[in-house]
């Protein structure tokens, strides 16, 4: 359907104006940070060269390497184990070891205190049981990193596991027939094959640690982003806080430099005759128990202890005689925009997809790193900059749900892109052209074709969008409609107040609802019915 090219002119109209659209989009608030910026006088520029502001850089820079390195020892097995193994109650696991990504990073932080903080729970029942009076501080770095992974880990799990549903088992069970090992057919057959998945994953953790604010700030760490709000809460001009963004865009923009050189650019998908055969479930025998152990371990840490204690807040105001506020209409708004954001974000990034891998060049390596400046900028920043273009160019989308949409589809991109991207490098291009010699325009080669090989792909990134958009707090607060209210918007305003049972309400019911769909995604998705997907070609 599409030929490799080089430039922006070997693609059709109907791939690279939508995709030149995307880019315009994305570099809006590069856009808002340069115009702010350049009004700053020249004692900013000293503030970004004194030794406190490296400081903060280079805390900045440890935080996300570490952030990404215990993702991945968390989301990699876990894909393989729920993908790939006969671990028991995959199906359930499959689901549950993605929610973590739907907790707000200030819940999940604040809870970390009453857990682990000083006085905290568990310091009380060590107290009583052991005598012990004082245990390491869970504040700045330790407690920040930790926070943040058990958040951040299912960026990079949803995509490897897209992956390695689409890996034909086939290349598995040859390098078994020549000899190698399960671990060595893995290592030099299976990982190889993930490697872009993987890369798209630690890509989207990195991003989001740059772009954190609830759990350094709750943990005392600080960080780039934490100076980038004291600035914008402390200074009535602007220009610094727009110039520290700019210095955060530069350390995304070396991580995407960083990604370009390690990503490779060799070919994920079957070049051979023959059908695909959908993936047997690899028998783990004596470690089955040990493996379902530790997904209970990664799932209790990320998602039941903070489930627990917001269960608990509520209990107890519920006794209290706390009166809940009505969630139904936050509810509503929240499935409202969330979806129109997953929609239209794995909408808008196929034919961007499809510019980075079928048509290489320097149009497609720019656009593809324009695509992520929102998602490493903080939602304010985002938001702030929409206002100011909102306001001047498209008044009539000024506190309307669509400008909130469009905030969304910014700040999220990346993460459907990833997705989809990864899916569409498995796709093998003679599938495409067989269905144009046979007659297919590309319009239909694409719906028939293209779409349903990717479907996986497209899945995994509707959901990472859904997720991220029903709990994004600071975009919806400054862009929302008036008197939209959202679950994360409830749950933040009961916080703000110390009523701590009307806050975990609205968080508990956001955890509950984003279950639904992601467990409907990820089942259609599985495994096991990845050969309908090619009866087209048939």
């Amino acid at each position: 359907m599409w030929r490799q090219g080089l430039t922006i002119g070997t693609a059709p109209p109907a791939v690279w104006i939508p995709t030149t659209l995307v880019a315009v989009a994305m570099l809006l608030p590069l856009a808002y940070l340069v115009y702010r910026a350049a009004g700053a006088g020249e004692e900013v520029w000293g503030l970004l060269l004194r030794e406190r502001s490296w400081q903060t850089l280079g805390r900045t820079v440890l935080l996300t390497g570490a952030v990404t390195a215990v993702s991945a020892v968390i989301a990699v097995p876990l894909a393989w184990l729920t993908a790939r193994t006969d671990l028991p109650h995959r199906r359930m696991w499959s689901v549950i070891t993605a929610l973590p990504l739907v907790i707000p990073s200030y819940v999940a932080a604040f809870v970390v205190v009453v857990a682990l903080g000083p006085r905290g729970m568990f310091q009380q029942v060590l107290e009583t049981a052991f005598g012990i009076e004082r245990i390491p501080s869970i504040y700045g770095f330790p407690g920040a990193m930790m926070t943040i992974a058990l958040l951040s880990y299912p960026y990079m799990l949803l995509p490897v596991r897209a992956a390695l549903a689409g890996i034909d088992r086939t290349f598995e069970e040859n390098a078994r027939t020549l000899g190698d090992g399960p671990w060595t057919a893995f290592r030099r057959v299976t990982l190889p094959q993930l490697r872009p998945a993987i890369a798209a994953g630690a890509l989207l953790v990195a991003l989001y640690t740059l772009s954190d604010f609830g759990a350094v700030s709750m943990l005392r760490y600080e960080t780039m982003t934490w100076a980038i709000y004291v600035q914008y809460e402390s200074a009535f001009d602007r220009s610094v806080a727009a110039a520290y963004s700019l210095v955060l865009v530069a350390l995304a923009a070396s991580i995407l430099i960083v990604d370009s050189v390690t990503r490779g650019r060799g070919v994920h998908h079957r070049t051979g005759g023959g059908s695909p055969r959908a993936p047997n479930p690899a028998r783990l025998g004596r470690w089955k128990w040990p493996a379902w152990t530790f997904c209970a371990a990664a799932t209790s840490l990320a998602l039941g202890v903070p489930t627990l204690i917001l269960m608990i807040w509520l209990v107890r105001g519920l006794l209290a005689g706390a009166e809940l506020v009505q969630l139904w209409d936050s509810l509503a708004n929240s499935m409202l925009a969330s979806s129109l954001a997953a929609v239209a974000t794995t909408f808008l990034a196929i034919p961007l997809a499809v510019t980075i891998v079928r048509h290489r060049g320097r149009f497609a390596w720019f656009v593809e790193r324009v695509s992520f400046i929102g998602f490493a900028l903080p939602g304010v920043v985002v938001a702030l900059s929409l206002v100011f273009f909102g306001a001047m160019l498209v008044r009539p989308l000024y506190q309307t749900l669509w400008l909130l949409v469009f905030a969304y589809v910014v700040l999220f991109f990346p993460a459907a892109l990833g997705a989809v991207r990864t899916a569409l490098l498995q796709v093998n291009p003679r599938y495409e052209e067989a269905a144009r010699s046979l007659g297919r325009t590309a319009a239909g080669t694409a719906a028939t074709v293209t779409i349903p090989l990717m479907r996986h792909g497209l899945m995994a990134g509707a959901a990472l969008v859904f997720l991220l958009a029903i709990k994004e707090l600071p975009a919806t607060l400054i862009l929302g409609p008036l008197g939209f209210k959202t679950l994360a918007t409830s749950a933040w305003g009961a916080a703000s107040e110390a009523f701590f049972a009307r806050a975990a309400a609205p968080a508990i019911l956001t955890i509950l609802v984003s279950s639904i769909p992601l467990a409907i995604m990820l089942f259609s998705a599985r495994p096991g019915r990845l050969s309908r997907l090619w009866r087209p070609l048939r």
